[in-house]
């Protein structure tokens, strides 16, 4: 979608597209539901989710819509505007992962099924606004858009409950061992402010983001790779750490009741990689409540200071930023006006997230994309977005 597209422009193309594929759309427009689910940007709090501790995630601008009719029979039968071909599956037999952005709506439709959610069978049409591999939760969109698209009664669930099933649709179908963070983002999101969650106890509030400052993700448009070995492979570091320092240490069930002294004084349990990722988790905890604070306080100066202190950790504890990461964050930071900036997401290419007066929203484009392109040999995506609600009905 263009910036220059507009809400009802871009609802009347789906339809549009829907009716090529359904005369029964065109014939009935009423029939048609339109859906949708926003992607998420996490201000701070990163690799803390699959570990039990806190996250800041805010439900952005870009988002994931479905229009859809209803079948006469179980079939699914949808496609994508952004990727080429019909996916076709029915929802009493999904069958097997593909390998491809159909497992999303799959991996929901088996999940919804073992709760007890009643189907419909659809034909329907994706429109993403989210950049595949950027980090900002294309998966967890298109989850949520499905689950509200499929159901015949809506909403599919309580929210939480929701957020729950769409995670294991990603973890136990799609193979992906995400935590939480992003479809509880996308479910929960609120207009105007971040989302303080507490992912163990899955309690959350609210954290409006200071007046007068806007919210930017900058995209590398390098590979993220969120179901990497070296993903998997950090999960599994942390899993290792809290199991040995339980050996020690009782009540010790995930990073979160771990601290820095516990860390300090187990150097004979604990090898070198597995204390610096550990660390990484131990400290980050405590920069999210830190922001949190200082976000509500408006201190600006305490937000770009955990926000710097959050990418050298992901850059040199976690190992998970890259160079094209650490460039767009320099950059940033390097333009008067640019109030914070950080890696964000799993890593491994993705996205950057940033903190900006409306005032200096030209010179970091500018900065951006003069800079960029010779560091890394390609134009960087450049996205302001707002925090908006959570995913459901379009004219919800």
């Amino acid at each position: 979608m263009t910036p220059a597209t507009t809400r009802d422009e871009r609802a009347r193309r789906l339809v549009q597209h829907l009716a090529r594929l359904d005369a029964g759309a065109a014939a009935a427009p009423d029939s048609v539901r339109m859906v949708r689910a926003p992607g998420r940007v996490n201000l701070i709090g990163e690799h803390t989710d699959y570990n039990l501790g806190y996250v800041l995630p805010v439900a952005i601008s870009l988002e994931t819509w479905i229009a859809s009719a209803p079948r006469d029979d179980s079939r699914v039968a949808i496609v994508s505007l952004q990727e080429p071909g019909e996916q076709d599956f029915d929802i009493d037999q999904p069958g097997p992962p593909k390998g491809t952005w159909r497992d999303y709506v799959a991996g929901i439709v088996r999940m919804l099924s073992e709760r007890g959610v009643r189907l419909r069978g659809v034909t329907a049409v994706v429109d993403s606004e989210i950049p595949l591999g950027s980090g900002l939760s294309s998966s967890a969109a298109l989850e949520l858009a499905a689950a509200w698209t499929l159901s015949e009664a809506l909403p599919p669930l309580a929210p939480m409950e929701l957020a729950r099933v769409a995670q294991r649709a990603e973890n136990e179908y799609v193979g992906v061992q995400s935590g939480l963070m992003d479809q509880f983002a996308s479910v929960h999101g609120v207009a105007g402010a971040a989302l303080l969650f507490d992912c163990r106890s899955l309690a959350y509030s609210t954290v409006p983001l200071p007046n007068g400052l806007r919210l930017v993700a900058i995209d590398t448009r390098s590979s993220h790779r969120l179901a990497s070995s070296e993903y998997n492979a950090r999960r599994g570091r942390c899993e290792l750490g809290v199991a040995r320092l339980a050996t020690r240490y009782n009540g010790v069930t995930s990073l979160r009741d771990v601290t820095p002294e516990m860390l300090r004084d187990s150097g004979d349990l604990l090898d070198d990689e597995t204390r610096r990722r550990c660390t990484h988790v131990v400290e980050e905890n405590r920069r999210v409540l830190e922001a949190v604070d200082a976000l509500r306080a408006e201190d600006l100066d305490a937000v770009g200071r955990l926000f710097a202190e959050s990418h050298a950790s992901l850059r040199d504890l976690y190992e998970v930023s890259s160079t094209e990461l650490d460039a767009l964050v320099d950059i940033a930071m390097r333009v008067e006006g640019v109030v914070a900036a950080r890696m964000t997401g799993a890593g491994f290419g993705g996205c950057t997230v940033n903190l900006v007066h409306e005032d200096a929203l030209g010179p970091l484009r500018a900065a951006v994309g003069r800079e960029y392109p010779r560091l890394s040999g390609r134009d960087a995506g450049f996205y302001v977005v707002d925090a908006v609600g959570g995913a459901g009905l379009l004219d919800a």
